[in-house]
Order: C-alpha cells, then structure tokens, then sequence
C-alpha cells in the first residue's frame, strides 16, 4: 500500500488561503471604512482568525475521523441538544449565502457581458429591477438544484481553474496599483492620514457603533477555518508545523488583505469614485477595478475613448471569473453543507423523506426544500419595494451575521471540549497530533476574548439600521440566526419528546403483554 504523501508548512498555508481569500472582501471593506478597515482586519486577524484556527485544529484532529464535522465537535464538548443548534445555525449560513449569491451573480453576469452592472435596468413584465432580480435568481437557485439532485455536482471542479484566475486577478491589481503609484510619482488619490487610518469616509460607517458593527465584515473575511481543522492528520510533523503554518498563514492573508485595501486608495479616491449613486455592496469590486484599469491606461498616456474600452476589457474579465466561480460554488453548496448535516447528525431528526438519498446519493428531497425556503425569501425581499442599495445591503448584512453567529458556538465549546479531553483515561488513544492550547488560563483568556470580539460585532451589526430608523434592514439582518435558532430548538424538543412518547407507548405495550 503507497503510504500517504503529507503536507509541510507551506502547503498549509496555500491550502488556508484557497479556502478562506476573497478580493472582493477588500473591496467591500475600503467602500465601507476606507483605509481604516485595515485597523479591523488587524483585530480580527490577531484576536479571531489565528486562535480560533488553531481551536479548530484541536477540534479536527481529536475528532479527525467523525463523519458529522462540526456537528461531531460539538457534539463532542457540549453534548447533542447544543450540537444541534450550533449546527443548524451553521447550515443556515450557508443557505444564507446562496440566497444572498443567487441575485449577485447576475452582476457578475452583467459584467461578463456588457462590462458594466446593467442589472439596474433588468425590467420582466414591467417589474422592478429589484423584482426582476429576485426572479432571476429564484430560476437560478432551482436550475442549480435540478442539476446537483441528478448528479452534475462534478461541475464544482471549475472552481479550481478559476481560483487559478482569481489570483491571477489579484496580481494584476497589485501591479497596476504600484505602476499608478509610480506613474503619478508616489501621490494617492486617496490621501493616507493618521485620521484615514481610524475614521471612514463613509457617512454610514462614522459612528462609534457603526464603526464596531464593521468588525463582522472583517470575520467574514477570514471565514471558513472550521473546514481546515480536519487535515491536521494529513500534515508532516504536526506538532511543529501545523501551528506554524496557521500562523504564517494568519499574517499573509492579514498581509494580502491590508496591502490589497491600500491598493485601492492608490488609484481610487472615495468620494469621486465611491461616493455617488449607483455603488452598492454587489458592483464595488468592478466599480475598483475599472477604475483601475482606466487609471492605468490613462497613466501610460492612452487615449480617454482608448482607456473606457481597456477598463471595460478589465471588468469583463472579472465578471466571467468571478461568475465562473460563484456558479461552481454553487453545484456544491447547495448540497454539501445539508447532506454533511442530514448525514452526521442522529437520524431521529429528520423525516424519513429527507434522508433519503436518491439514485445519484444526493438528498434530494431535503435539497428542493432548501430550494423553497431560499425561492420565497428571495421573493419576499425582493417584492418588499427596496431600492437596490438597500437590496444588497440586506443580503450581505443577513450573510454576514449568519456566517459569524456558528463561531459563537465553536468558540463558547472550546473549554468543554478541553475539559472533556482532560477527564478522558489516560491510556485511551485519541490520535492527537498536537495542542495549541496547553493551559485551561490560557484557553479561558483566549476563547473570552475572541467570543466576545464575535458576539459584540454580531449585535452591533444587528441593531445598529435601528440608530438610522431602518426597521427593514434590522428585521432582514436579525432574522436569519434568530429564525433558525428557533426553528432548531423546537425540531429538537418536538422529536426528543415525540422518541419518549413511543419509547414509553411500547414499554407500556410490553407490560401488558408480561400481564397477559
């Protein structure tokens, strides 16, 4: 039998960056906070991203070969009732994020196409664009679902080519900002301050609370480390290495994602090219880079007429990466998440007809309900008469908490996961490659810290459109977690009491029969 090839330091490095970067993530956060998104991303990179990664390796490799994932972690340290609402959170995150995407990726439709988002102006029947998008993407969210239920998920390998062209991507930024900056003799269009580096040009983002609601963005921006505490069993010398390479890994992506926030004040000055109409939280990464792209070419003394067709060129480009990439996430999102959860939580929870797999093993019942769920929220949303900044807005502020509320749980677990370890036998054989955490003060310290850091930023985001009077926004961003925390704990009660009811019907039944 060939023995495994293990991977170093450097390969899990690569292997956190794939999971876990995003350019847009430093596009959205330089609309939002400016420079001073950087000061955010610093906290969340030193207080969330590195010691709850190395949480999640501890998780991972103790509980490597559980089939349920997080599921089995917590499970694990706070028993089953909480495992399942920690989870069910979870798998709402990403429900979550596909009814959140489904609408986005016709910009990057739009943009592939017509190198600009035209989606303002998408009118079905009379509808608004708002209306229309929400169509769209219901269509969208149930043609992805016909195909993954027969078997196309195979589909997501794409993704690995275009992850090749997002870096690509990502390079071209980084060289063209510097030869705007060297073209332009060093001067930024948007001037670097000691007050840019602490106070948003953005008016929605300059109070005290808006300011600390901005720390869920940066979460988000270094979501997905729960997915790599599984591969610590695959690492060479993990004791040594494995932290190592979290660490390293910890200050290039800080790295990337601070250098890449300045790359964009180089060539975009806010108020000039943020600050008007028609930039919302789903265009602003094509909105930098044709702006980018047009700088550049004027730089090199271009033609105006000759420079528009480059930087259009440019989004182009862009749009059919980014759609690329967003569909194939899509063939597996939509199902992994819910069969990871169907298939590692006990069965008593679900009905019969969810479980069931169907000739291509996917869960295709449970998969056309998802589909229902994200299709009448979507709608819902979309036919509630916002505009379209306020459109996107709700979506990625209803992805955004989602997304952070699962941590509150990993996180809160870590010292019952500890101390469970601790009264374990001695002798029992756990196949620990290494602990991150040697001390329960240390463990205390680390894990208050980085919870309270999440829970904060969580409630900032949530009841901070209530200082602006917008009720709609606080609703859409407060509902998602709260909806299926609820939803979560009346499935477990319901089928806990319903287990007991028959449980005690046939004891009652095996009595009368020892009677008789």
């Amino acid at each position: 039998m060939r023995k495994q090839q293990k991977i170093g330091i450097w390969g899990i490095v690569l292997m956190v960056a794939a999971a876990i970067y995003g350019m847009g993530n430093t596009a959205i956060a330089y609309y939002q906070m400016g420079y001073a998104a950087i000061m955010w991303y610093v906290l969340a990179a030193l207080f969330f991203f590195l010691p709850s990664a190395l949480m999640f390796a501890e998780y991972g490799s103790v509980l490597k070969d559980a089939r349920g994932g997080i599921y089995s972690w917590l499970e694990f340290a706070i028993g089953e009732r909480g495992a399942f609402i920690g989870t069910f959170i979870w798998l709402a995150s990403w429900i979550i994020w596909l009814l959140s995407n489904t609408s986005v990726n016709f910009v990057n439709l739009s943009e592939t196409f017509w190198g600009q988002d035209m989606t303002t102006t998408w009118h079905l029947g009379g509808l608004s664009s708002t209306a229309t998008l929400g169509i769209l993407g219901s269509l969208f969210i149930l043609a992805v679902t016909f195909c993954v239920t027969r078997g196309f998920d195979k589909i997501a390998k794409i993704s690995t080519i275009s992850g090749i062209f997002v870096f690509a991507l990502t390079g071209f930024v980084l060289v063209g900002s510097v030869l705007v900056l060297f073209f332009h003799h060093g001067h930024l269009a948007q001037p670097l301050t000691a007050k840019a580096l602490v106070i948003s040009p953005n008016k929605n983002f300059m109070s005290p609370l808006a300011i600390l609601s901005f720390f869920v963005y940066a979460v988000f921006a270094y979501g997905g480390m729960e997915t790599m505490g599984g591969i610590s069993d695959n690492v060479r010398d993990a004791q040594r290495n494995f932290p190592r390479g979290i660490m390293l890994a910890a200050v290039l992506m800080f790295g990337a994602y601070a250098l890449l926030i300045f790359c964009w004040g180089i060539s975009a000055n806010w108020h000039h090219v943020l600050g008007g109409r028609g930039v919302t939280l789903g265009n602003v990464g094509y909105v930098l880079v044709s702006n980018l792209g047009y700088t550049l070419a004027c730089s090199l003394h271009v033609s105006p007429a000759n420079a528009l067709i480059f930087s259009r060129w440019l989004v182009r480009a862009m749009g059919a990466v980014q759609l690329l990439a967003f569909t194939a996430s899509f063939f597996v999102l939509v199902y992994s998440p819910l069969k990871s959860f169907i298939i590692g939580s006990p069965q008593k929870f679900w009905p019969q007809r969810l479980t069931k797999l169907n000739a291509a093993g996917m869960p295709a019942n449970a998969m056309w309900l998802q589909a229902g769920i994200i299709v009448v929220v979507l709608l819902v949303i979309s036919f509630g008469g916002t505009t379209m900044q306020d459109f996107y807005t709700i979506l990625v502020d209803m992805m955004n908490v989602s997304s952070s509320v699962p941590y509150l749980f990993l996180i809160g677990a870590f010292p019952f996961f500890k101390r469970r370890l601790a009264s374990l036998d001695a002798h029992q054989n756990l196949g620990r490659p290494f602990t991150a955490f040697t001390n329960s003060t240390q463990t205390t310290l680390t894990v208050t810290v980085a919870w309270l850091l999440v829970f904060f930023g969580v409630i900032f985001s949530v009841i901070q459109p209530l200082f602006s009077h917008d009720v709609k926004t606080f609703f859409w961003t407060a509902i998602g977690p709260v909806a299926f925390a609820v939803i979560a704990i009346i499935m477990y009660h319901y089928t806990n009491a319903h287990e007991a009811h028959l449980l005690n019907a046939e004891l009652r039944m095996q009595e009368e029969d020892e009677n008789d």
